[in-house]
């Protein structure tokens, strides 16, 4: 695992477009995601403090999933926006996607991941 990032960024528009962008490095990415679903690591223990994360991630994932390299943690995370949220990119972003020599996956899921870090901020308020 890489290490853990004490100072994430704010979760803000701006971070979102940092995202987008490829302008934040996957680690942090995926750090951003394991703090709203709940993750912390203590750094006493090394270990992976899992008492805040829904069951739903709990039980598949009982350490923390890497959503960019791996498919099936990015599905999930894709597939729990609500769908009044899908198209946050679009609607509050204008993000109209990328173009089609940049389609690959890890930055398809960037844009998945974008969009769920949308929705939270909505959800959460």
């Amino acid at each position: 695992m890489a290490d853990v990032i004490t100072h994430l960024p704010a979760l803000s528009t701006a971070t979102i477009w940092s995202i987008i962008h490829d302008e934040i490095d996957d680690a942090t990415v995926n750090q951003l995601v394991w703090h709203c679903l709940g993750y912390r690591y203590d750094a006493a223990t090394q270990t992976w403090d899992v008492s805040e994360v829904d069951p739903t991630w709990r039980d598949d994932y009982p350490t923390p999933p890497d959503f960019i390299s791996d498919r099936p943690p990015n599905v999930k995370l894709s597939r729990s926006v609500p769908p009044e949220n899908k198209q946050l990119l679009k609607e509050q972003l204008g993000f109209q996607g990328y173009k089609i020599d940049e389609l690959v996956p890890r930055k398809t899921r960037r844009a998945q991941i974008s969009n769920w870090l949308l929705s939270y901020m909505k959800v959460s308020g």
